[in-house]
């Protein structure tokens, strides 16, 4: 076994086929993925099946992620409500953790908490939320709003958002149900936790009308790159969705994080940083990079500059594929995105846009790993091992037969080295994970709610 022990795992799920933007073109692609929750649960059961720690949903508010002309080429424009979804997984699974996105700046404490403690109770204590703040412009104008909110903003709602949750995911000590039939005492008010939250944004009074799953409360999740989000990740996450590219800077941003975390009295095991890692794995190396390339030549060159334009916060409609790439100047839109676009540009001078859409439609800005079992083992022991990483996000190009590939052909190779389980540790996502209990109840200044964001 490796001397850090285990790495954790998820399982990113995609709409559109497989998290290849071309992928539902694929001759093996399912073009309904979008619109099939049986489908999707026959993927989070293979996923199951693979031993991972979660099955994590992205999602979005908005149709708009860039003109119609190409939104009518993209495949992932529109979806089932994640909260839908991971409802009915919950009944055809046992072990696997249900992790899914919801935003802070179009929702209220409240009733996220309540939706959140609602799946973690109904599923056995394997649900999480994955905190966004909303990058895209046009969500606001689903909600009325003439602009969406300035990013600086949209952190300090959230920073008071995400600990209102978990002061309200703090109403009930264990035991604060005796449900006792002799003397008719159904609730214990001693162990209720009262929240009296009256804040910049927020005014909220709990209790939660919701009991506590076995794992106590929902983990977790964050995915924000910025210093800001680095910032409230140290503070309040137990999951961080990470998006690096390169040994190095991976491991930048997996000791600046945990260093971050001292601030808040956390200890560094109490957060799992994964980033996204897509693979193409065949028995051969050969054989893996034909189904790489199979799948970029696919791609239609309206969604690539479209996918470009929405990542780095740049109208590209006017230029052609082949044109040079251009440098992106700092905007609030690009973000720490746009940020890996010119890392990238700077070290290939001359690089085209044909080869940028292309380089990040394999893997969406996240890692990208191409060849045989062994090869796709040693670059995650790599990162794992290098302090790069707690484990990864797994993402599949294609479903679901990258994701029996993985079962197949990655997870006994990681078993042997003795890096991944050969069984399930236990029934919640905090067990599988080797997160503790939070303890109740937690005191406002542990909540976090009287510190302020001091970015290092």
């Amino acid at each position: 076994m490796s001397q850090r022990g285990q790495m954790k795992l998820g399982m990113f799920y995609w709409p559109g086929g497989g998290q290849h933007m071309a992928a539902w073109r694929h001759p093996l692609g399912v073009p309904d993925f979008d619109v099939s929750a049986p489908r999707i649960v026959e993927l989070a059961k293979l996923a199951e099946q693979g031993l991972f720690d979660m099955f994590f949903m992205a999602d979005s508010l908005s149709f708009w992620r860039g003109p119609i002309e190409a939104m009518s080429h993209d495949s992932a424009g529109s979806w089932i409500e994640p909260m839908s979804v991971m409802a009915t997984i919950a009944q055809h699974t046992e072990h696997i953790g249900l992790v899914c996105t919801a935003t802070t700046t179009y929702d209220q404490p409240y009733l996220l908490a309540r939706r959140y403690a609602g799946l973690d109770l109904a599923s056995g204590g394997r649900a999480g939320w994955n905190l966004i703040t909303s990058g895209n412009d046009t969500t606001a104008q689903s909600f009325g709003h003439a602009e969406h909110v300035e990013k600086s903003r949209r952190y300090a709602m959230a920073w008071e958002f995400a600990h209102v949750v978990r002061g309200l995911w703090q109403s009930w000590q264990p035991g604060a149900f005796p449900r006792d039939k002799t003397s008719g005492q159904f609730i214990d008010p001693d162990k209720m936790f009262v929240l009296e939250h009256e804040g910049e944004f927020f005014k909220v009074r709990g209790p939660l009308n919701v009991p506590p799953s076995p794992q106590g409360e929902p983990v977790m999740v964050q995915a924000g790159a910025s210093d800001e989000g680095r910032e409230l990740a140290a503070a309040t996450a137990e999951v961080v969705f990470a998006a690096q590219q390169h040994l190095e800077n991976a491991k930048i941003f997996y000791a600046d994080v945990k260093r971050r975390m001292a601030f808040y009295g956390r200890n560094e095991d109490s957060l799992k940083i994964m980033p996204g890692l897509t693979y193409f794995v065949a028995e051969t190396r050969e054989q893996a990079r034909a189904d790489y390339d199979e799948l970029q030549d696919l791609i239609d060159p309206v969604m690539g500059l479209a996918m470009l334009t929405n990542r780095m916060g740049v109208d590209l409609s006017h230029y052609n594929p082949g044109d040079p790439a251009p440098v992106i100047p700092d905007n609030p839109r690009g973000g720490s995105r746009a940020k890996l676009v010119n890392e990238l540009i700077a070290k290939q001078p001359g690089i085209t846009l044909r080869d940028l859409y292309k380089h990040f439609a394999g893997a969406r800005g996240h890692g990208l790993v191409i060849g045989s079992p062994a090869d796709v083992v040693d670059h995650m022991q790599q990162w794992f091992e290098k302090k790069a990483c707690d484990g990864f996000n797994m993402m599949p190009p294609l479903y679901p037969r990258d994701l029996q590939r993985f079962n197949d052909l990655i997870l006994p190779e990681l078993q042997r080295r003795g890096l991944y389980r050969t069984r399930y540790e236990g029934r919640t996502l905090r067990e599988n994970l080797g997160l503790t209990r939070p303890a109740w109840p937690l005191a406002r200044e542990h909540l976090g709610l009287d510190k302020q964001i001091e970015p290092a």
